[in-house]
């Protein structure tokens, strides 16, 4: 099976056509932000979001999968070159998966490659706009890029649709994402 599926990964954009569109889990996506936007507490917040998590991980197929999973497996003993490669496969083979995208965008983020990362996220985003990771991955990449302003704004964004998010300090009042002056 791996050599077909490397046979396929040399075959080239055809393969891409190989590749079905991911299952449609937006009800099951909005259900998880309504949860977290209602959750009590940190710790109910933050099941919610290994949810979301489990949902965006979800490959449209097996292959895929197993790129998903290959990528995230060097991306953990950070071998990011490794890493790259396979989320550019699986964002090459699955056009329409967002995680592709938002997977090889955080590996361009952790090398300092922002405005590929931000490219990336904009892909992400274009095909599942409430995708709260690369949300807040985007406010992060745009303030890395000095883009203030428009880092709070994707934040607060990414905010309301999960407000237990870790980086839910950086708008605090002081911090870099912060109100300023006017604001307050």
């Amino acid at each position: 099976m791996r050599i077909l599926f490397a046979l396929a990964l040399m075959a080239g954009p055809a393969w891409a056509q190989d590749c079905p569109d991911p299952a449609d889990h937006s009800a099951e996506l909005n259900g998880l932000i309504a949860k977290a936007r209602a959750a009590p507490d940190e710790a109910a917040g933050r099941e919610v979001s290994s949810s979301m998590w489990q949902v965006w991980l979800r490959a449209p197929n097996e292959q895929a999968q197993e790129v998903l999973d290959r990528g995230m497996r060097q991306r953990d003993v950070y071998d990011f070159v490794g890493a790259f490669k396979e989320f550019d496969t699986l964002a090459t083979y699955c056009p329409t998966y967002a995680e592709g995208f938002n997977q090889r965008a955080y590996v361009q983020f952790l090398q300092g490659a922002f405005a590929g990362a931000l490219k990336d996220l904009d892909l992400a985003l274009a095909i599942n706009p409430n995708h709260v990771a690369a949300q807040s991955g985007r406010a992060l990449t745009l303030m890395q890029l000095g883009r203030i302003p428009e880092a709070r704004t994707q934040m607060l964004a990414a905010l309301k649709n999960n407000p237990w998010l870790s980086e839910r300090a950086l708008v605090a009042k002081g911090a870099p994402l912060g109100p300023k002056g006017e604001d307050i």
